[in-house]
């Protein structure tokens, strides 16, 4: 093992000629620190401009951070980067994901894979003990990402971990996913990077383990995240299916949320988890009029096909209102659409969408692009089901959640991570206190006293104006980068809500993260210079973004529903009447509200003066990316004219 919290090594891998070489992780630690940052570098070094998500120049970047391998953090995470066609334009994105994996490339010596070019035929890459071999795979191409990874195990060995397509990816639907261990999906698009370069698989196994700077320290640490997350986690599972599920925690996470888990198919056990869980829930209780098991079964459709589930949540929900409407029919579609809800219907479109098969190729494409094709009706349908320019379903809806506004804007994907800091546990266990729920603990006061702490002041925390909140988006995303690069799990951190109770309420520590780097790599670091490290990253992302041809200020837009449809009732899930906290604390509604296009634009304009950008063009400024430690990038953007003035 490398220096204290890596391996020391990256894996770089060429397809299309059989080459491997290594480089060293340190050259990037500094900058970086891995997962998310690290990714965006070697993305920026790697990959010409203009590359398609399908050529073979695009980049599958795999890589785990210092936190990866250390056990009781919720924090054996780690991400999936590279060219994405989930949206149009095309544009770098990112996946974060647990299970056994990212540790085990990690155990295997390295910590970062980036794999380009274009296999002649399907291949696997087995990656173990400080190697890297490329396989045969054309006996696996067709095959489910389950029976794919059982296949590879049963080759290699059960303990090796693997990561593996379906026949989504290999069609190269845009929002195919890639799954690893313990049904871990990467969302994004990432698995049809993996389809396009013919790579069905990339196992790892090894036995190295990461060493801490300061172990003690970090038990100290270990000790302070479990008294503060695990009280909070403590009310039933709403995935809980009593008789059927039991509690089963991510690998390595030590801390434990509401995943849960059940046995099916010859005994293998599925996840039953938040969104995923609930892609074809409503549609099944509206046919059969009851809960039963068919929610799971199209999970693991999509799962084993390689769907988002994300997606198909509200592809799903958007052709059931079609055929309601009569703007497609069974005919056309070749679906059998008067039994949507039931298992012959979910069967049936998930075969479709991965082998493009008919209607099922328009619907490959996408909610929106499938959308384009039928009609305006079809299109003006979508305001109901798709949140984000990526097809991905709503759910921190905009008009109730100002930052919302500019996180959808400025990233490539919907970003879940940052919506979870601003929604997550904190605006939904308020949500909680303030309906009168019985065991809500998070007050008003609290959730002020979070937007002081986290996300820049107090006014944050009033959803009647656009004040505060251009500055809690870019606190958000710098802290989110940082917690990517480590990688950290989003579910738990920041750790803003804790039930535990203490000097300041039921607000968490926002040092945390810092002193969890701190200890593992022995390098001091404060909660500032760490969200420094998440602006530098933030801003490289950027730069790969406008050198790919982003449109800068005109680029940074969000689906133009959210400023002309009022919002509604029932609209976000977890707020239905959508209520929020306004001046000094009163709770207000937001039902009705739309964004204010004018509003908006001036938010943007606080937000780029905010991160050194220029206010006109949305460009980062040379004196700014030289602060920030990235003046290698300037003269590569200056040739170009995207640095802002």
């Amino acid at each position: 093992m490398g220096e204290f919290g890596y391996a020391g090594k990256i894996l770089r891998v060429d397809l299309s000629n059989g080459d491997s070489f290594e480089a060293d992780t340190c050259d990037y630690t500094d900058r970086f620190l891995g997962g998310r940052g690290i990714a965006a570098k070697l993305f920026w070094d790697a990959v010409p401009p203009q590359t398609g998500a399908f050529d073979p120049e695009n980049c599958l970047i795999c890589a785990t951070g210092p936190v990866t391998g250390f056990f009781g953090l919720a924090g054996c995470r780690w991400v999936i980067c590279g060219k994405s066609p989930a949206r149009e334009p095309e544009a770098f994105s990112y996946g974060n994901l647990g299970g056994k994996w990212g540790p085990a490339l990690k155990y295997a010596g390295f910590d970062a894979a980036a794999v380009r070019g274009r296999a002649e035929r399907p291949v696997y890459l087995y990656i173990h003990d400080g190697s890297a071999e490329i396989r045969d795979a054309r006996a696996l191409w067709g095959l489910s990402a389950f029976e794919t990874a059982d296949s590879i195990r049963a080759e290699i060995g059960k303990g090796v971990s693997v990561l593996s397509i379906g026949p989504a990816a290999e069609n190269l639907v845009v929002f195919a996913t890639a799954l690893a261990d313990g049904g871990a999906s990467v969302s994004g698009g990432m698995g049809s990077i993996m389809g396009s370069k013919r790579l069905k698989a990339i196992a790892v196994s090894g036995d190295g383990r990461p060493r801490a700077a300061h172990p003690e320290k970090l038990q100290e640490i270990i000790a302070l995240v479990k008294h503060t997350r695990s009280s909070t986690f403590n009310a039933p599972s709403p995935w809980a299916i009593p008789g059927l599920t039991r509690p089963e925690n991510c690998y390595g996470c030590g801390v434990g949320c509401s995943r849960q888990s059940y046995a099916a198919e010859k005994g293998r056990r599925f996840k039953s988890f938040c969104q995923a869980t609930g892609v074809y829930a409503g549609p099944s209780a509206g046919y059969s009029g009851k809960r039963n098991d068919v929610p799971l079964i199209a999970t693991r459709l999509c799962d084993s096909y390689g769907l988002d589930t994300a997606v198909m949540a509200s592809l799903i929900s958007w052709l059931i209102d079609c055929y309601g409407q009569g703007l497609l029919t069974e005919e056309q579609t070749g679906l059998p659409l008067s039994s949507a809800g039931s298992v012959e219907f979910i069967k049936a479109l998930t075969r479709k969408i991965s082998l493009r098969e008919g209607f099922g190729d328009i619907l490959a494409r996408g909610t929106l692009a499938a959308a384009e094709t039928i009609g305006q009706k079809a299109k003006e349908l979508t305001v109901k089901y798709v949140g984000a320019r990526t097809n991905e379903n709503k759910d921190y809806d905009p008009r109730l959640i100002l930052t919302t506004a500019l996180l959808l804007a400025t990233e490539p994907r919907k970003p879940v991570g940052q919506l979870h800091a601003v929604s997550g546990n904190t605006l939904i266990s308020w949500t909680s206190w303030a309906r009168g729920d019985k065991g809500a603990f998070f007050s008003t006061d609290d959730l002020r006293t979070v937007a002081d702490r986290f996300w820049g002041g107090a006014i944050a925390a009033d959803f009647s104006t656009y004040e505060g909140k251009a500055l809690a988006a870019k606190n958000v995303q710098d802290r989110s980068c940082a917690q990517e690069s480590l990688v950290l799990c989003d579910v738990h951190w920041p750790m803003q809500v804790t039930s535990a109770g203490g000097p300041t309420g039921h607000v968490g520590d926002p040092t945390l993260e810092s002193q969890v780097y701190s200890a593992i790599s022995g390098r001091e670091t404060s909660e500032q210079e760490l969200c420094h490290v998440g602006e530098r990253v933030l801003n490289l992302q950027r730069a790969v973004h406008l050198r790919d041809g982003w449109d800068g200020r005109s680029g940074d837009r969000i689906l133009e529903y959210y400023f002309t449809s009022p919002l509604k009732k029932g609209e976000v899930f977890f707020n239905a009447d959508a209520i929020m906290p306004g001046p000094e604390g009163k709770i207000i509604s937001r039902l009705g509200a739309v964004l204010d296009g004018s509003k908006f634009e001036e938010m943007k304009s606080e937000y780029y003066l905010l991160r050194g950008w220029d206010a006109d063009t949305g460009f980062p400024t040379g004196a700014r990316l030289r602060v920030l430690g990235l003046g290698d990038i300037i003269s590569d953007l200056e040739t170009r004219g995207l640095v802002g003035v």
